[in-house]
């Protein structure tokens, strides 16, 4: 399973980088799985949310994901980055619509949820956010799961922040399976919260 990861400026550092520790665990636990950070601009670095730089390698036009997470950050400031910047840019939702109607599953973190919403693809479907952003979601014409994670088959979300640790724990659980995932959460001491929300049968 290739999982890719989108960076911009301003997006939240835990939002990107807690599901990425997640998937590179379960890797060498041995589940089948690449994670790749990238961007769908050309640039070698993006400055996050709290001022943390990183380093890109990859652009996301270059990649063949199968899953595709959106993270957020920034969405309340309304300002030059983050979140709300770039669901008025365009860029990132017309990349993940385009990919999601190609059959590529979408998942997003925190206010990454509103730039699947700015692409169409919560339309009508169960789906979560941070709490600051679910009135901005429920008005796009999502259907409010009031859950920790939301798992709508080939779209999937979260609340705010560290939920992403949760989506990611989720994802691997239900792709590769038990063991993997609770070795994973051995290794990184952390207990998976929820609630999930299954709205399909897996």
């Amino acid at each position: 399973m290739d999982i890719a990861i989108i960076l911009f400026g301003g997006v939240d550092e835990l939002d990107a980088i807690a599901p990425f520790e997640v998937f590179e665990n379960a890797r060498e636990m041995g589940a089948d799985v690449t994670v790749t950070l990238c961007t769908v601009d050309d640039t070698a670095e993006v400055t996050a949310s709290h001022g943390l730089r990183i380093g890109i390698d990859h652009r996301l036009a270059d990649l063949s994901p199968d899953l595709v997470l959106v993270p957020g950050g920034q969405w309340g400031a309304r300002g030059e980055t983050g979140a709300w910047a770039e669901a008025e840019r365009g860029a990132i939702p017309d990349a993940i619509g385009r990919l999601s109607g190609g059959g590529v599953s979408v998942a997003g973190v925190c206010t990454g949820g509103m730039l699947l919403a700015q692409a169409g693809i919560t339309d009508g479907r169960p789906a979560t956010t941070h709490a600051s952003a679910i009135d901005d979601l429920r008005e796009s014409g999502a259907e409010i799961i009031d859950a920790r994670v939301v798992d709508d088959g080939d779209v999937v979300t979260a609340g705010g922040v560290t939920s992403g640790l949760d989506l990611a724990f989720h994802l691997v659980r239900r792709e590769f399976g038990d063991e993997v995932a609770d070795a994973v959460a051995e290794r990184m001491e952390y207990e998976p919260r929820g609630p999930v929300h299954k709205s399909r049968a897996e």
